[in-house]
């Protein structure tokens, strides 16, 4: 088998040329314009449906988009990479690098009134860091927090954690929200009952429709930072007076209500559908995520056979990227072979894989598996049918593993499923599971201490639950590092642990732009999808 190749428009740097004018021309857009609401709705279908509204105890996207519609962060990511802040209005970071003193900016306050103050910041915080691969890893090397008075939270580490802007501003799952108190004091295994942030705008709950219609309308009280926006930064300007997000499982019907001017922006169009597109003068097709995303193949450590190095050995090494891109995605231009677990084109972007190839080899999984002893054991591989950018994968999976003799019990569910199912323990014959797929937007698998399939802390990590105390160390090692040659070493020994003791397989990576109708502007390209400084005619 050929290496699938390489379309050169769908290169990072390409993709960060038209990010940044996209993002000057949102930026003027924004500066040019007077800010006044017009009396108009915004109507989005969004990527699936929304059954979890807590942000924090799922990684699922749906969840953190719905977390930024009504949330708000301390920090967040522009368009370039850089850490900025967001309510937080001052910081100061002590000689010795161990004490960090924040202060929030004025006018911050909850949807139902009530001031944000540094109680809701600290509880927010440990909720997020229960959850979050990153946070966690900051957490371990806190002494505690400090709340000197309503404005002021410090966080004291008993030694120097040197990215802890990073951690606090990361723009995708987990994201950092701040919740009231009352709501964040829940545990993080436990979903929130309420759903009361400070951010641009207000869920209404008694529009709630499940599996038909959410809405949001614009929060009146909200103070929006000065600075044009930029990524997850600067000012969250809203100028339509309500959102309506439709939820349309049908791919078609998806396409139909764009086309007929019944919802204003499809945020993930079936691949199948861009050529479509792209001959439609009334639409545009705009890339918010312009680094790609990634798609990837999990294991469940806990129960058989996944439960053996050797036998996820075997199936890292029966599948092969090329059929997955070619059957999942397909439209020209939008994919890449990259065998590196950090995506190609970002800085730990690495070639160091060990066995993995990234091309199916089923002779020598097939070898393998029987040097393993492999029982025949039925591979429970989960399957989303509403969810067009990811449900082919599982096909693909299935027909590579069989080739190199594993038995695959396909389970089909829709997406919303899936995400509670993963959550489960229990043995795949007890209502369990063995494998799923998913994919990652390139913000959220930078570096080993934001991937979360490298959260090998056992009960404690992502779904699948690895337990690998060396991978671990590896990630308390790279947050010390101290020189970015350090880290890109740290981070090559880690992608080569986690390949090693597969923790994962990528298999592909692959871009997928949203279609918006003519007349809408201002959509800020933000590693996730966001939608304020949006217009309506």
């Amino acid at each position: 088998m050929t290496q699938p190749s390489v379309p050169s428009l769908n290169t990072l740097a390409g993709f960060t040329r038209r990010q940044l004018a996209w993002g000057a021309a949102a930026a003027a857009l924004t500066l040019a314009w007077p800010a006044m609401a017009s009396a108009s709705t915004l109507k989005i279908i969004p990527h699936s449906n929304v059954t979890v509204l807590d942000p924090i105890w799922t990684t699922a996207y749906i969840s953190r988009n719905f977390g930024y519609m009504i949330y708000d962060t301390l920090f967040g990511t522009d368009a370039k990479g850089a850490i900025k802040p967001q309510m937080v209005d001052k910081w100061t970071v002590s000689k010795d690098g161990k004490t960090w003193t924040f202060t929030l900016r004025e006018g911050l306050a909850f949807h139902d009134g009530k001031p944000v103050t540094s109680e809701d910041v600290v509880a927010s915080l440990k909720r997020w860091a229960s959850r979050d691969t990153f946070g966690g890893q900051m957490a371990k090397g806190l002494a505690g927090y400090e709340t000197p008075d309503a404005k002021t939270f410090v966080l004291k580490f008993n030694e120097p954690f040197g990215l802890v802007l990073e951690a606090l501003g990361k723009p995708s799952a987990n994201v950092p929200f701040i919740m009231p108190k009352r709501v964040a004091d829940t545990p993080g295994d436990t979903q929130i009952k309420e759903t009361v942030g400070s951010g641009p705008y207000v869920f209404k709950t008694d529009e709630f429709r499940p599996g038909d219609k959410l809405v949001f309308v614009k929060n009146a009280a909200y103070k929006p930072r000065a600075e044009p926006p930029s990524g997850t930064t600067g000012g969250k300007q809203v100028y339509v007076d309500r959102v309506e997000w439709l939820i349309i499982r049908d791919a078609q019907t998806q396409l139909n209500a764009l086309l007929n001017g019944e919802a204003d922006i499809l945020e993930q169009p079936a691949f199948e559908q861009y050529a479509t597109l792209r001959s439609k003068p009334d639409i545009q097709l705009i890339d918010a995520q312009p680094a790609g995303s990634q798609f990837i193949f999990r294991f469940n450590f806990l129960h058989p056979p996944f439960n053996n190095e050797k036998i996820r050995r075997a199936a890292m090494i029966a599948m092969g990227q090329e059929s997955f891109l070619k059957a999942q995605v397909g439209a020209p231009g939008l994919t890449r072979y990259c065998k590196s677990m950090f995506p190609c084109g970002t800085p730990f972007e690495s070639t160091k894989t060990g066995e993995y190839t990234g091309m199916a080899d089923p002779a020598k999984a097939k070898a393998l598996l029987a040097e393993a002893g492999y029982k025949g054991e039925p591979v429970v591989l989960m399957r989303p049918t509403d969810l067009s950018a990811i449900t082919k994968l599982p096909l693909v999976a299935k027909q590579q593993l069989e080739a190199a003799g594993f038995k695959v019990d396909l389970q089909t569910m829709d997406w919303q499923t899936l995400v509670a199912r993963r959550a489960k323990k229990d043995a795949p014959s007890a209502g369990g599971w063995n494998a799923f797929m998913t994919s990652w937007t390139a913000s959220d698998i930078l570096n080993p201490l934001t991937m979360a399939m490298m959260n090998a802390a056992g009960d404690k990590g992502w779904f699948g639950w690895q337990d690998d105390p060396t991978l671990q160390d590896l990630k308390v090692k790279f947050a010390k590092a101290g020189s970015e040659a350090e880290k890109k070493q740290l981070a090559e020994q880690a992608q080569l642990r986690a390949f090693e003791t597969v923790t994962h397989v990528p298999v592909g990576q692959y871009n997928q732009p949203a279609a918006v109708r003519q007349g809408i502007t201002g959509l800020v390209p933000a590693g996730a999808q966001v939608y304020w400084n949006i217009r309506k005619p």
